[in-house]
């Protein structure tokens, strides 16, 4: 069984989709702490039909110990995701399929819920119907695995749990997993690499590494589904 584990981010770029149509289960790691400045709340879309922008959604102050479950948008919240959806209608309204997933992410910014991690996953859901992705969520706060455990020793104490036999990381978590410990608790290792992806963004130099809003509004599902597999495992 293949599972893979992240933290619950805002409409994260194309490579997020690839590791859950990838894996049978996909864990969200929502009892870690927040970290303020990271993916959890904001992302990039482009405006003005060149400049990424990078848009965020304000997370109530409050404890830096808080996990990521504990944590709460603030209560005037809509008015901020009204004015970034107007942002989003006015950047991407020549988009060829803007009329395709304009109602599906108004549908994502009209989500009531304050509780960053409820919000962030009811949006990954949404992406992930219109997709046809159908992995396997499973919420690790509801798992109750041990928290007195910390990095690779609590990943691997999720995929123990699971009966997890392939455990498939993005690129980044290279230096924070040991091939070799996985392999001693039988358990393949392996890291997905997004490979070069590129498609026509009104005309102008491409700008990569943006939110799945904007693959959404210069593509296909057909093209997108197409996307999801181009990775390699390394």
């Amino acid at each position: 069984m293949k599972l893979a584990i992240m933290q619950p981010y805002f409409c994260p770029y194309i490579g997020y989709f690839q590791l859950i149509n990838l894996v049978d289960k996909f864990v969200i790691y929502d009892d870690v702490q927040y970290i303020n400045d990271g993916w959890i709340n904001r992302n990039r879309i482009l405006i003005q039909k060149k400049k990424p922008y990078m848009f965020t959604l304000s997370v109530k102050d409050d404890s830096h110990t808080l996990n990521i479950n504990e944590r709460f948008y603030i209560n005037n919240i809509k008015r901020e995701k009204n004015k970034i959806f107007k942002t989003i209608k006015q950047s991407y309204s020549k988009a060829p399929y803007y009329n395709n997933v304009i109602n599906l992410i108004e549908n994502i910014f009209s989500i009531e819920e304050l509780n960053v991690a409820k919000m962030n996953i009811k949006s990954l859901k949404i992406i992930c119907d219109y997709l046809n992705i159908n992995t396997d969520f499973i919420i690790n706060s509801n798992l109750k695995t041990n928290s007195n455990l910390n990095g690779e020793e609590r990943v691997l104490y999720i995929n123990k749990k699971l009966n997890s036999d392939k455990y498939i990381n993005s690129i980044g978590g290279k230096k924070l997993y040991s091939k070799k410990r996985f392999r001693k608790n039988n358990i393949e290792l392996s890291f997905l690499k997004t490979k070069k992806i590129e498609y026509e963004q009104f005309g102008y130099d491409f700008v990569p590494n943006l939110s799945i809003i904007d693959v959404l509004m210069f593509n296909s599902k057909k093209k997108i589904k197409n996307m999801l597999s181009k990775y390699e495992l390394v």
